[in-house]
């Protein structure tokens, strides 16, 4: 692990040093960043308080197994809530790997990946977790633990988050996916609720019908008509959903 008071971005940090020849499984940490992104190069505030994080990973898997890791990282990153906060199954999760309490979002994760140029498959998992503040965002609910009454700190945050990565990463390798699925369908929010899926170029509305065996969505349009989604930010009405979650498009480092 490498920690930093600044940076860009962790994940750009991460990427350089894939490209440098680090072999991987380097964490990445930093008090604030000053070109945070998020999904679609959205900008995301990152000012010290918070979690901001980047895991480096190396040939991680084989081919479409990489498209599992978003939610393999949002797992993560929910066990790692319960074991800082005492509070199991405090957050949901939405779509691939937004973090919910109460309908309001806690974190960003944003997975990139590139080929190196010695044909390594590079993977960067970068996570912003809202530890003492959040940002205002017009249209997206969003809070922190310290407002729901949790004080937290980065460093026991990330130690936490580190630790269950670890698990989940290596139960990922080692196990069938169908376990991690099953885990994560516990803590979904909208099964069986109507959603918009907004696209690179074009909207989907639906019902919101669970996910395939490789955790895509999949979207219930009717008249037994159904697709399967790989990537979109996933929108929710919040009345359609009781006691947790309306969505927000999703964001990350």
């Amino acid at each position: 692990m490498t920690a930093h008071a600044e940076l860009g971005s962790t994940n750009s940090h991460a990427l350089a040093a894939a490209g440098e020849g680090d072999p991987g499984n380097l964490w990445i940490v930093a008090r604030r960043q000053v070109a945070g992104r998020g999904r679609r190069a959205r900008a995301w505030v990152s000012e010290p308080g918070n979690l901001y994080t980047s895991l480096l990973l190396i040939d991680p898997g084989e081919g479409e197994r990489v498209g599992q890791l978003p939610l393999v990282a949002a797992l993560a990153l929910a066990e790692a809530v319960d074991a800082m906060t005492g509070s199991y199954g405090l957050a949901r999760l939405k779509w691939p790997n937004d973090l919910l309490v109460d309908g309001a979002k806690i974190s960003g994760i944003l997975l990139e990946a590139t080929v190196l140029a010695d044909g390594r498959r590079a993977v960067v998992c970068g996570f912003g977790l809202n530890l003492a503040h959040h940002p205002d965002l017009p249209g997206y609910a969003a809070t922190d633990l310290a407002g729901l009454g949790f004080s937290v700190a980065p460093e026991r945050a990330f130690r936490a988050l580190a630790e269950s990565a670890a698990k989940q990463l290596a139960r990922w390798s080692g196990e069938p996916f169908a376990g991690t699925l099953a885990d994560w369908r516990r803590r979904a929010v909208g099964i069986g609720a109507p959603i918009r899926v907004r696209l690179e170029d074009r909207e989907l509305t639906g019902v919101f019908a669970g996910l395939d065996s490789e955790g895509r969505l999949v979207l219930d349009q009717g008249e037994g008509r159904h697709m399967t989604v790989s990537a979109g930010d996933v929108f929710f009405e919040p009345s359609a959903i009781s006691g947790g979650a309306a969505g927000s498009a999703g964001q990350g480092m």
